[in-house]
Formats: C-alpha cells, structure tokens, sequence
C-alpha cells in the first residue's frame, strides 16, 4: 500500500468506527437496565385521569406486569394495549395489577384508554424519568418496548424487550405469571 492509500484507508477506519458509536448511541440510552431480582425504583406518576399513583405501593396482592411503549395510538402500541385488555382477567385473576408508561400525556392517555376501552392504568412519565431509572433502551427515535414482571415485594421477576412483536409482550407477560 502506498503512503497515500494507507493514509486513506486509516481515515476511513477511523470514520468507520466514529460511524458505529454513533449508530450505537441511538439504539440505546445510557443507564443501567433492571434486571432479575433488582427491586424496582419507587416512583409517583399520574394515571390517565390525573391521579398519583405510587409505585411499588400500588401493585396488586401478587404483584404487577409494568409495561413500557413509545406511543399512544401508534398501530404497534395499540396492538399491544389490546393485547393487554383482551388478557387483562387472566391478569386480575392472578392478583396482577397491568401498568403502561410512555411520555404521554394523562389527557393522551385517557384518549388512548377510553378509544381502546382498556381497563388498566397508564402513567405519564413525561420527564422519561422513571424510563430511565429502569434502563429503558431507545430504538433509533423511539422509546424503547419493554414488559417487566414484578413480584409483591417489588422485584423483577422477568422482563422482555421487543419493539417489534407487540404481541411478544402478552405471552412472556402470562408465561411469567408462574413466577410469582
């Protein structure tokens, strides 16, 4: 290789790296994510009518199913909430409480809610604070997909991530029901 070409070739290297740091910043937020066993954070959002509600506190008698989507009224994310509402007794009957968080307002959320007819509670969290506390990764633009299980003592059971499959996120939700 000659001085010029090796020249080169190091520059579009050093680009090339630059290029999939920067790719990679946009798939993930910093922080660390919850995993198995983590306690969850205690946090106070408002629900879809405006109310606070206190977490862990408010889970059910056997724990929860805290779901987190980018987008009220998105096709993904609405395929999810109903997905969550078409299961939601099989939920209850387990003494699980279903929570949804995104950034939205509580006046989107009770659009989202009362368009769906969704029976569970969904929480703003518009600072992305409580997003960020549990490790949220973004995707690109968006706010990651995320289901965890808590137990009623407050602790990650299971979590799932796929931004895709919303329907992913019903059936490891009610595989994980076993574990509590």
């Amino acid at each position: 290789m000659s001085g010029n070409s090796s020249y080169l070739y190091k520059r579009q290297w050093k680009t090339n790296i630059n290029f999939s740091i920067s790719i990679m910043a946009l798939f993930e937020r910093s922080g660390k994510s919850l995993k198995k066993g983590d306690l969850i954070p205690s946090f106070t959002l408002k629900d879809q009518n405006g109310n606070p509600v206190d977490l862990p506190e408010a889970l059910g008698e056997n724990g929860g199913v805290i779901y987190f989507y980018p987008k009220d009224d998105s096709p993904v994310c609405t395929r999810q909430a109903r997905g969550f509402r078409d299961h939601y007794e099989a939920f209850t009957d387990a003494g699980v409480r279903v929570i949804g968080i995104n950034s939205g307002s509580t006046e989107s959320h009770k659009e989202f809610q009362q368009k769906y007819d969704l029976p569970f509670t969904l929480l703003s969290d518009p600072d992305n604070e409580v997003l960020r506390q549990f490790g949220i990764k973004n995707v690109l633009f968006l706010t990651g997909r995320e289901t965890f299980i808590i137990n009623a003592k407050g602790r990650v059971v299971h979590k799932f991530r796929d931004l895709v499959n919303a329907g992913n996120h019903i059936e490891e939700a009610l595989g994980a029901l076993k574990l509590l």
